[in-house]
């Protein structure tokens, strides 16, 4: 049984504006899990993943990043939690990431943040694939984050079961131009590739103050604004000269965060 190891895994964002389910983002903002510290309860998602893996003994989590805010709190969580179980027992993150991408997706019940986490850079998920997309050029990205929280499976429900063949048609074209876009480095198409008609109209009428958040990055000068997860949270890709111009340039009853793309995943030390 090893002792004395951590664990530092990335925030991320989530679906990139029409790629619901299907991109995530590692965001250089971080949660970290020991085996040294004062454990954390029983209840949160890392200890609960930890032990659904076979992990034994205490764990302490600390984290630079709020849970509830769409920057995948419980996908990081639950990704330092299995994999901690699997160094606890003396394995390494590369002989088991392919059984901690299974094991947390099935916890969270959607792979693209745990994807993000596990692998780090941007990444497109589909079933138990996950490949990295190049980027053509090195964003820094600025996360807008609220006070409140939204609560993923309550967001989930605003949700239609079916929707209209040209949105869909709309959003696979638009998903498609932001894959490309974001590998060829052509910054000047990200605003028109992460529109979307699927999911982010119906969350933003519940969240009006991200809505002026996206209004405000794309304003400044941003190259593309999401609904960072299901929010409320917002994430604007940008130029990294401009990135304090548009962090200053967002609604201050939000706190306006500058971050970079994490290359590295999860980190074991």
């Amino acid at each position: 049984m090893r002792r004395g190891w951590s664990i530092r895994v990335p925030a991320s964002s989530a679906n990139l504006g029409p790629a619901f389910d299907a991109l995530g983002l590692a965001l250089s903002a971080y949660l970290v899990v020991s085996d040294e510290g004062e454990p954390a309860p029983e209840t949160h998602p890392a200890v609960r993943a930890f032990r659904h893996a076979g992990g034994e003994g205490p764990l302490h989590v600390a984290a630079e990043f709020p849970g509830g805010r769409g920057l995948g709190f419980s996908g990081a969580a639950r990704v330092a939690g299995v994999l901690g179980a699997y160094v606890q027992r003396g394995r390494t993150p590369y002989e088991v990431r392919a059984s901690v991408l299974r094991t947390a997706a099935a916890l969270e019940g959607h792979a693209d943040n745990v994807a993000a986490s596990l692998h780090g850079g941007v990444v497109a998920v589909a079933g138990s694939h996950v490949v990295r997309v190049p980027l053509g050029r090195e964003p820094a990205v600025v996360v807008w984050v609220p006070g409140r929280e939204t609560p993923t499976s309550g967001a989930r429900r605003l949700l239609p079961e079916q929707v209209p063949f040209e949105d869909a048609v709309f959003n696979v074209g638009r998903t498609a131009l932001l894959v490309a876009a974001l590998a060829s480095g052509e910054t000047e198409v990200l605003r028109q590739a992460t529109e979307d008609r699927l999911h982010q109209d119906r969350r933003l009428a519940r969240a009006p103050e991200s809505r002026a958040a996206m209004d405000a990055a794309l304003a400044a000068g941003a190259w593309a604004a999401w609904l960072s997860g299901s929010g409320p949270s917002v994430a604007a890709l940008v130029d990294p000269r401009d990135a304090a111009r548009v962090a200053g340039a967002l609604p201050g009853n939000g706190r306006a965060i500058e971050l970079r793309v994490d290359d590295e995943g999860a980190v074991v030390a």
